[in-house]
C-alpha cells in the first residue's frame, strides 16, 4: 500500500513537472511566433529606408544590400526637383485631418445615440445601417462622382472630406464601446447634478471612451491617408495632388528614379508609423475594450 501510495505520488510530480514545462514551452513558442511576425513586418519598412538611401543601380545590386548606403541628400534632390512633396503633403494633410476629425465627431454622437437613447425604430434604423455595410465601396463610385460633378466639387478637397464624414463602421464602432464602458449610472448622476445633453456628451462620455476614439482615428487616417481611386477622379490639377498621386506621377514608362521613389515613399509613410506610435495605446485598448465577457 506504502509502495503504491509513493508510485502515484512520483506521477503526480512528475505530471505537475511536465505541464509547468509544458507551458513554459508554450509560451517561448508563442514569442518566437510573434517575433518572426513583428520581424515580417518590419522588414518592408526597413527594406524601404535603406534603398532610400541607395541609388538606382545600388537597389539592383545582387546580392541586395542591407545596410543604408550614401545617396540620401542625391534621392533628395532628385525627388524635389521632379515632384513638389510639401505641397502635396499639406493636401493629404488637409483631407486626412479634417475627414478623420469629422468622423470622430459625428460618428461618436450617432454611437452614443444608438447605445444610450430609445427612439422609435432604432433597431431597425441600425440594422439598416449595418446592411450599407455590405456593400462595396466600388459600386457606389459612379453615382458618387455623378454627385460631385453635380456640386461642383471636382477639384474641391470637400468631395474627399464631407461625404464620408459619417460612416456604418464608426458609427457601429463607437456603439459597442458606449454599451459595453458607458454605465448608465453615470449619466443619470450628471444628469441630476444639472448637466445638459450636450455638456454630458462632451465632458463626460466623451473622456471615458477616449480608447475608441483613437482606434477609430487611426483607422479612418490611414484609409484617407493612403486613398488613391477617388483623388485620382476629383483631384485634376497637380496642385491639389495628394501623396499617393504623387508618388504615381514618379512612375513612368521610360526611365523611373528608384531612390527618389523611395525617398518619397518613405516620406509618405513616416506620418502613419508616427500616429500609430502616439496612440498605440489608446488603439490597444480599444481593440481589446469588451473583449471579455463581465
Amino acid at each position: 500500500m506504502i509502495n503504491f501510495l509513493i508510485i502515484c505520488g512520483a506521477i503526480i510530480t512528475l505530471l505537475i513537472i511536465f505541464s509547468k514545462f509544458f507551458r513554459i514551452w508554450k509560451k517561448i513558442s508563442l514569442y518566437i511566433v510573434l517575433m518572426l511576425i513583428a520581424i515580417a513586418m518590419i522588414i518592408p519598412f526597413y527594406m524601404m529606408f535603406v534603398m532610400s538611401t541607395l541609388s538606382t543601380n545600388e537597389i539592383f545590386h545582387y546580392p541586395p544590400k542591407l545596410w543604408f548606403g550614401n545617396n540620401l541628400i542625391v534621392n533628395i534632390t532628385n525627388m524635389n526637383n521632379s515632384v513638389n512633396l510639401a505641397r502635396a503633403y499639406y493636401n493629404s494633410l488637409i483631407i486626412a485631418v479634417s475627414n478623420t476629425a469629422l468622423v470622430l465627431l459625428l460618428c461618436s454622437m450617432g454611437g452614443y445615440a444608438f447605445a444610450v437613447y430609445d427612439f422609435p425604430f432604432k433597431k431597425r434604423l441600425f440594422a439598416l445601417m449595418l446592411l450599407t455595410m455590405m456593400i462595396p465601396w466600388t459600386a457606389g463610385i459612379i453615382p458618387w462622382f455623378i454627385m460631385m460633378s453635380r456640386f461642383g466639387w471636382i477639384n474641391d478637397f470637400k468631395a474627399l472630406i464631407i461625404p464620408g464624414a459619417a460612416n456604418a463602421f464608426g458609427i457601429f464602432w463607437m456603439r459597442q464601446y458606449c454599451t459595453r464602458n458607458v454605465p448608465m449610472e453615470l449619466l443619470d448622476a450628471a444628469r441630476i447634478d444639472g448637466c445638459s445633453e450636450w455638456t454630458l456628451f462632451f465632458r463626460v462620455v466623451t473622456p471615458v471612451i477616449l480608447p475608441a476614439y483613437a482606434s477609430l482615428g487611426i483607422m479612418q487616417f490611414v484609409n484617407v491617408w493612403n486613398n488613391f481611386m477617388q483623388p485620382l477622379m476629383i483631384l485634376r490639377r497637380i496642385t491639389y495632388q495628394t501623396l499617393p498621386l504623387l508618388l504615381r506621377t514618379m512612375i513612368n514608362d521610360r526611365t523611373i528614379d528608384y531612390g527618389a521613389l523611395m525617398v518619397a515613399s518613405t516620406f509618405t509613410a513616416l506620418p502613419l508609423l508616427i500616429v500609430f506610435l502616439l496612440a498605440s495605446k489608446y488603439f490597444l485598448s480599444g481593440l481589446t475594450a469588451g473583449a471579455i465577457k463581465e
